[in-house]
């Protein structure tokens, strides 16, 4: 479904723009990504809205045929990129999950605050973008995909999440058609 609206109480959600996942070799577009994610957090804040900043410092227990490649994560792993402009208002919150809701308070926090509806981006598009997107739509949240704000660094998941998951889990639009439905939300 194209882009109609944004509900009066919409956050943003960023997903893992942190520093040791911006270094990492293979991530495509990452400065448009960051540059986009910013602007879109700037217009979130200038309205009063709820921005949630999303960081990983492990992954989920159990056995899996793929392990990660990275051992323990260096010093800064975690930390989020200056280009975000980290605001005291902000939600931040440490996941150790694909997803952002699954092992945190974040719905709490989000529902606290009155939030109906979610635009999700970051990196990456087809595990924790999509996984934060997959719970936030279980939870009852009207989703929305900023896709020119995320990438994966395999371009095969990115196109496949973007093309045939996104749209069954909510609306989808670029960054600045997202920023020019602000002024309007609908009640």
């Amino acid at each position: 479904m194209p882009l109609t609206t944004l509900d009066p109480n919409t956050a943003l959600i960023i997903v893992d723009l942190q520093k040791g996942i911006v270094s990492l070799p293979g991530l495509p577009a990452m400065d448009s990504v960051i540059e986009r994610a910013s602007v879109l957090a700037r217009a979130f804040r200038d309205r009063a809205l709820t921005v949630a900043l999303v960081n990983v410092a492990g992954g989920a227990p159990g056995r899996v045929e793929q392990p990660r490649q990275i051992g323990s994560l260096p010093e800064g792993w975690t930390d989020l990129i200056p280009e975000l402009d980290q605001q005291p208002s902000d939600l931040v919150v440490t996941k150790r999950t694909w997803g952002a809701f699954a092992s945190t308070d974040l719905e709490a926090q989000l529902k606290a605050r009155g939030v109906t509806q979610v635009v999700v981006a970051g990196v990456a598009t087809g595990t924790g973008v999509e996984a934060t997107a997959r719970q936030a739509y279980e939870a009852g949240f009207n989703v929305t995909f900023a896709l020119d704000a995320m990438t994966d660094m395999r371009p095969e998941a990115h196109a496949y999440s973007t093309r045939n998951i996104f749209p069954r889990l909510g609306e989808t639009g670029t960054s600045q058609e997202i920023i020019d439905l602000l002024p309007s939300r609908s009640a």
